[in-house]
């Protein structure tokens, strides 16, 4: 058996595949990166967010609990509008938030995503700002 050296064609969209050797992300910079994701599509602290990540097949299957973020009553009292500015009512931004986390995720990792579960914890009131 002879061992050949080969020269790798690169073309932009797959010059990783031919490279040898393997990358691959620890499952703490995963939970890190989905923590990150779900955060912002939330518009919650990356802290207040739990991540559970699971195989499917070869591909991520995401549970991600934490609160979000909402206006207060006052502001939704005095501001007809403000609901919808912000993204419509409870569960629509659930759903929006899960498509945001699916595709961002696939698009910072790599990964494929089987399926993403949110359960919203709780709210996190957005205060009124006072204006001086």
């Amino acid at each position: 058996m002879t061992m050949t050296e080969t020269t790798p064609t690169f073309t932009r969209k797959n010059e990783w595949e031919k490279l040898p050797g393997r990358t691959k992300i620890a499952p703490r910079a995963l939970d890190r990166v989905v923590s990150a994701v779900t955060a912002d599509a939330l518009g919650v602290n990356n802290k207040k967010v739990s991540v559970d990540l699971n195989d499917d097949d070869g591909n991520l299957s995401l549970t991600v609990s934490a609160p979000i973020r909402v206006p207060s009553l006052v502001r939704i009292e005095n501001e007809p509008g403000v609901v919808d500015r912000q993204g419509g009512p409870l569960l629509e931004r659930a759903k929006t938030a899960q498509e945001q986390i699916r595709t961002r995720v696939q698009q910072l990792t790599g990964n494929q995503v089987a399926r993403v579960i949110v359960k919203i914890t709780g709210v996190d009131i957005q205060e009124e700002r006072r204006v001086r």
